[in-house]
């Protein structure tokens, strides 16, 4: 196994987020969290007053010997509207806004390239892009939600799920 990469997605609601790169083939571990906040150590309580600046986030380990970032980034686009600010689904404040950080420059150049590339594709575009500047672990109880949780509530779609789990018959570029 090669040396292990990890990306950080906010897709609104992190617990369907987390469901969706769970399902992907060189997805080694997902971990639902809080990132580039203001606050440290925030609790679910405060992050959702909306006065916090963190987003609900899923920190994303992959094998990139058999996952690309290119589609662990396609899996992410087919997940969220990338046209609507501080918000997925019924889900509304700035914890929902999406976002992808990256830890290190030669991912930070590959997302910059493909946020180029789509970002032609929408008007408005409404996803950030940064460094990951800091990122603390949800409560416990928000760990694999819908694993725990079947039934919970998401604001990504069956039909997107599938969409997501079709990228693993797609040939990679790793």
């Amino acid at each position: 196994m090669s040396e292990l990469k990890e990306i950080y997605f906010a897709g609104g609601c992190f617990w369907g987020t987390e469901k969706a790169f769970q399902s992907l083939h060189g997805v080694v571990s997902t971990t639902v969290g809080y990132a580039n906040g203001n606050v440290a150590s925030p609790s679910y309580e405060l992050v959702k007053t909306d006065t916090t600046g963190h987003r609900e986030t899923v920190k994303v380990i992959y094998d990139p010997e058999r996952i690309s970032l290119n589609k662990l980034l396609r899996a992410f686009f087919i997940c969220v509207d990338p046209t609507v600010k501080n918000r997925q689904g019924n889900d509304i404040g700035s914890q929902y806004q999406t976002g992808v950080y990256y830890t290190d420059e030669e991912s930070g150049k590959i997302v910059k390239q493909y946020f180029d590339d789509v970002r032609k594709l929408y008007d408005p575009f409404c996803v950030e892009l940064s460094p990951l500047s800091c990122f603390y672990d949800a409560e416990e109880y928000h760990q694999d939600y819908l694993i725990k949780n079947p039934g919970g509530y998401c604001h990504i779609t069956r039909e997107e799920y599938a969409k997501v789990q079709e990228l693993n018959d797609v040939v990679d570029q790793v």
